[in-house]
């Protein structure tokens, strides 16, 4: 028994003997290598992050690259309603100089100014050449153009104008004077809403077209004599003013002819 217990206890010995060494010999080299590797994932952590943080703000430069090219190609929002849309009638009469026009309608909910543009400056001109429409008012434009004669005894299919007409928008803030200067200061708003081609009719042959043409003319014409007359007066009229003003009238004939008078006596 006792050479067992010691045989046991040197075992024990023995065992824990062999045993420290190994455990510090195995045990030191663990923990650096624990260490080397915790900061080696570290570092591709560190990486990773990097990585990922580039390719989203690539994402993101790509996407607003594809956001202002797709911006680009859709359609401008349309401010101004036009009528005729795209075109501009003139009655074909060479060597004189003829009348078209078009409507023109503020279909958004704020104010909008238009301006006109003209390939043709020194031929045509528009009356009025730009304005300022309230939301849903509407307007109706004169577009005149003088009408070069024939040339080699052309017939009238035959005529092509070159000459092109542009209407172009600006949202503005309420009601305000207009001023040209408005699309050149804000020209990154301005909006193009139509390019206007010239199409030629025959003032002999009745067409819907120049029946349309020439009620516009007429509405135009109407609007423009309302607009020069003197607004009239809404306030109470005193009473007697009209007495006043025919009696001041008397005195001052009386008064010149009084004088005329005179001036024959001295001359005589």
């Amino acid at each position: 028994m006792a050479v067992e217990s010691e045989k046991s206890g040197s075992d024990g010995k023995g065992w824990s003997f062999c045993r420290m060494p190994f455990w510090q010999t195995t045990h030191a080299p663990s923990s650096s290598s624990s260490s080397s590797s915790t900061s080696y994932m570290h570092n591709v952590h560190q990486q990773n992050q990097g990585l990922q943080s580039l390719d989203r703000s690539t994402q993101n430069q790509s996407s607003g690259m594809v956001s202002s090219v797709a911006k680009s190609l859709l359609p401008t929002r349309r401010r101004l309603r036009l009528d005729p849309p795209n075109k501009l009638y003139f009655p074909y009469e060479p060597g004189k100089q003829v009348r078209s026009a078009i409507a023109i309608k503020n279909t958004s909910k704020s104010h909008v100014a238009f301006k006109f543009q003209t390939t043709a400056p020194k031929s045509c001109y528009m009356r009025p050449p730009g304005g300022i429409l309230a939301p849903g008012e509407s307007i109706i434009a004169t577009v005149f153009k003088f009408v070069e004669p024939p040339e080699n005894n052309e017939k009238l299919l035959d005529q092509k104008s070159r000459v092109k007409f542009k209407i172009m928008s600006l949202k503005v803030k309420g009601e305000m004077d207009y001023v040209p200067e408005l699309f050149e200061e804000q020209r990154d708003q301005v909006a193009v809403e139509q390019i206007l081609r010239v199409i030629f009719l025959d003032p002999e042959r009745p067409s819907p077209a120049l029946d349309k043409l020439k009620r516009q003319l007429a509405e135009a014409e109407a609007a423009l004599e309302a607009r020069k007359k003197p607004p009239e007066e809404t306030g109470p009229r005193l009473a007697g003013e009209g007495l006043v003003i025919d009696e001041w009238k008397e005195r001052r004939e009386r008064y010149l002819a009084r004088q005329q008078v005179e001036g024959v006596v001295d001359s005589v």
